[in-house]
């Protein structure tokens, strides 16, 4: 278990990508770490990383688009941290398979809006709840909250509009959780990752190695989940605290106007 004054992060989606990557750059930071995964495999693999690198972490599986699995998740913080210092709200999923906006059904908008809105949305609204007591109570100086969401917040995809409507809502989240906690002193930030490579993007690879050859990024790289990573650290050390409802590109560039 984390010690008396060491800070705990909650990261969710941590078994794997960029949650992985967020969770073992914050362990290095002196962070216990809360993995939060669905399935046990990668959540432990990313457990025993932070271990080998001297860091400490416990792992907790928990759907965070199930109200009852978000509150087990909550009462082991409560039980055994009896703090919460950062809430990294990363888990997300993509269509099972892309589908024409104009031929989508409403079974993939269902489960894409429950895992990457409604989950984060009210396991925030829960964990606020804590940070603002905690902090009063001195146990959590200076917690923060950060939304991982995507360029997809504000960039179409046809064949996937489910996934952008999500994101986008989960934009709308971070800002409205930012103007909400203002007046508590709890910064909240929204990072925008851009193409990144992870297993989520495995399947598109071809296709954005040709966009990326192309000039689609002015990096002209795929980004990787250590470069979403850095962001969050920089957030979490409190460089950023002044940008509260800020929503930041790690993107390559993407997000340039260019003509």
């Amino acid at each position: 278990m984390s010690g008396e004054n060491q800070p705990v992060a909650l990261v969710t989606g941590s078994g794997r990508g960029i949650g992985r990557a967020i969770a073992e750059v914050l362990a290095r930071d002196g962070f216990f770490v809360v993995v939060n995964a669905l399935r046990p495999e990668g959540a432990e693999e990313t457990r025993r990383a932070i271990f080998a690198r001297g860091g400490r972490a416990e792992v907790r599986l928990a759907d965070v688009s199930d109200r009852a699995q978000r509150q087990a998740l909550l009462s082991f913080i409560d039980e055994t941290c009896g703090r919460l210092d950062l809430l990294v709200n990363n888990a997300g999923i993509a269509p099972a398979v892309r589908a024409d906006l104009l031929a989508a059904g409403e079974e993939s908008f269902d489960r894409l809006l429950s895992i990457n809105l409604k989950g984060p949305y009210f396991l925030t609204q829960e964990v606020a709840r804590r940070m603002i007591a905690w902090k009063a109570e001195g146990k959590t100086p200076r917690p923060r909250i950060a939304f991982i969401s995507s360029i997809s917040a504000y960039a179409v995809s046809t064949d996937r509009g489910d996934y952008c409507v999500s994101k986008a809502g989960l934009s709308m989240a971070a800002q409205l959780f930012a103007a909400r906690l203002a007046e508590y002193d709890i910064p909240v930030i929204e990072i925008r990752p851009g193409v990144i490579q992870t297993d989520m993007t495995a399947g598109v690879k071809e296709k954005y190695d040709r966009l990326i050859a192309e000039g689609l990024l002015p990096t002209r790289r795929w980004g990787r989940p250590e470069d979403v990573a850095r962001a969050v650290a920089a957030f979490a050390r409190g460089d950023l605290d002044y940008s509260t409802g800020a929503a930041i590109d790690v993107s390559g560039g993407f997000n340039l106007r260019r003509l």
